[in-house]
């Protein structure tokens, strides 16, 4: 198997967390840098990182990086890579890019260079003059920062957060990427009561139950690199039979969502036969002034809403007060919220144990985690 270099694209704020699930399917020659996390896989690094990672946005496979000032540089420079080794001559190969205080600052001009470079390779690899791409996507990334070229192709396809499940959307849907996160940046595990109080369309209890479960999140939907001939089928059959066989069907959970909106409400139970846990989630409409419970330990994480318009600030605010009422007896629960409001903590009541920043899209937002103690152990 070829030795390959690969990217983990992420949120900012959540590459350590990409960096950590890495490690966890024994990938340790890890970079991590913002908004990324390179790794050193083979072909089934690519089905495997694409099918387990919860937390990351694509996986890309890395073609090369260098210095490019001048268009004839970055032509050159592209042309020299080894683009036919994994580019067939039927292959679908669309050119995106970006550029950040770079000299090639424009895009659709990098983009097109680079398009043109890869064609000339495949020219003189293939022997043809013309390609009908036709075939298997593979789509070509031109990313320049401070003047530095990298070079890649994207095998996930449609983006990570993409599980399968969530074919119906509500309003301002949290991505799913986004809610393992905060489950994984969380003191919960499957042993413990999870509570969502502002559920919405129910990706943080159904993310929740398929961590507990241990459900590798890309089981239910299929990756352009599925498609390419340099990957064979078997190795991403045999991945995929290995994700179904450590699935923990009877891992008992204890996860609850409730929301006011009893309409978005059906449509996270929707969400949840989806996703092939119904049987492990439950959803109740709900006040948030109505919360209450008589159990003494568990956690509670929630994405409440945030008051973007001027017109609904006084009425979040009225509810970041009310749930530091209904919380405040909750002194052995961990208490996990993310929300863009600076004034949250004060609204609150209580300064939380820590803070961490995190984009919710391009939402600039704070995780406040407030820790309760261990439950003894059973």
């Amino acid at each position: 198997m070829a030795k390959l270099e690969l990217i983990a694209t992420a949120a900012f704020g959540l590459e350590a967390v990409v960096a950590q699930e890495l490690r966890a399917l024994g990938y340790d020659n890890l970079q991590v840098e913002n908004g990324k996390v390179t790794f050193i896989g083979n072909e089934e690094a690519v089905c495997r990182s694409n099918l387990w990672l919860r937390t990351a946005d694509r996986v890309l496979l890395k073609m090369g990086q260098f210095k490019a000032t001048t268009f004839e540089e970055l032509f050159q420079q592209t042309k020299a890579l080894p683009w036919p080794e994994w580019i067939p001559p039927d292959a679908k190969f669309p050119v995106v890019g970006k550029s950040i205080k770079s000299k090639l600052y424009s895009v659709p001009d990098c983009q097109a260079i680079v398009k043109k470079a890869v064609v000339e390779k495949m020219k003189e690899t293939y022997g043809i003059d013309w390609f009908k791409e036709t075939g298997p996507t593979y789509k070509i990334e031109v990313a320049l920062l401070k003047d530095v070229a990298t070079l890649t192709i994207d095998t996930s396809g449609a983006g990570l957060h993409k599980r399968g499940y969530r074919k119906l959307t509500a309003k301002a849907p949290l991505r799913e990427t986004l809610a393992a996160a905060m489950i994984m940046l969380s003191y919960w595990n499957e042993n413990r009561r999870l509570v969502d109080p502002f559920c919405g369309s129910g990706t943080i209890p159904i993310e929740a139950a398929m961590i507990g479960q241990n459900i590798a999140p890309g089981l239910s939907r299929s990756f352009a690199a599925e498609e390419w001939p340099s990957i064979p089928k078997d190795m991403w059959q045999k991945v995929r039979r290995e994700a179904q066989a450590s699935i923990k069907y009877n891992q008992p959970l204890n996860i609850q969502g409730y929301d006011i909106d009893k309409e978005v409400l059906s449509l996270a139970r929707y969400h949840a036969r989806e996703a092939g846990v119904d049987e492990f989630v439950t959803f109740h409409p709900r006040d948030i002034a109505d919360f209450s419970t008589k159990k003494k330990y568990g956690c509670i994480i929630c994405n409440p809403p945030y008051g973007m318009r001027l017109s609904e600030i006084h009425q979040v605010e009225k509810i970041y007060q009310i749930m530091g009422r209904v919380f405040k007896p909750l002194d052995t629960w961990s208490i996990y919220v993310l929300t863009s409001h600076e004034n949250f903590e004060k609204l609150f009541g209580r300064k939380a144990d820590k803070r961490r920043k995190l984009y919710n899209g391009r939402i600039k937002c704070h995780y406040y985690q407030y820790f309760g103690p261990k439950p003894p152990s059973k």
